[in-house]
């Protein structure tokens, strides 16, 4: 494992939410490293891998617990369609996405959330971006995924925004609608 743990940290540093110079850059390595070690405990974690000659790409989390405790400090009210698929245990959160840029990177991104999301049945994935990391919340809109609005964990201080990305034509139509964007432009819009 410890290798990969390293080979994960390079795709870390590389992945499109951490470019060099970016104001808003990701957190450290060590910190990745702490919060992955803490997300591999915990139940249903799951990674998938994409790799050729060299890692791609990867993308890790775990299911979304039924009481609704994942959306707690949800700013106004959650959307009922996403209520529902949290109690009918249908939401995966994924607690990172690291794709190696390249000019297909859409491609592995798409691969490996749906592989995710698939394996764990689930129709919705879900993640928390700090509303200040521009370049992460830009890379994940390109990769599909929708904003619903921001929240705020009760012991932080900071806002995040939250995703959502549907799986299949079924869980998009129950969701349409939902998507807010900052400054109040459309999807994929800042």
């Amino acid at each position: 494992m410890e290798g990969l743990r390293e080979d994960l940290v390079a795709l870390y540093v590389e992945s499109p939410a951490s470019a060099p110079g970016d104001p808003y850059r990701r957190p450290g390595r060590q910190n990745f490293l702490n919060r992955l070690t803490v997300d591999i405990r915990r139940p249903g974690f799951a990674m998938v891998i994409a790799e050729t000659d060299s890692l791609r790409g990867c993308a890790f989390g775990f299911p979304v617990g039924g009481d609704g405790s994942w959306w707690l400090g949800f700013d106004g009210a959650l959307p009922r369609s996403i209520e529902q698929l949290t109690v009918s245990g249908s939401v995966f959160a994924f607690a990172d996405i690291l794709i190696r840029p390249h000019p297909q990177d859409w491609e592995v991104a798409r691969r490996v959330q749906e592989r995710l999301l698939t394996d764990h049945q689930a129709s919705l994935g879900v993640t928390l971006v700090d509303r200040a990391d521009r370049q992460a919340l830009a890379a994940l809109r390109s990769w599909g995924w929708l904003d619903i609005g921001e929240l705020r964990r009760p012991a932080g201080a900071t806002t995040y925004r939250a995703l959502i990305l549907p799986l299949g034509e079924r869980t998009t139509a129950r969701l349409e609608g939902l998507v807010t964007m900052p400054g109040g432009g459309g999807p994929g819009g800042a």
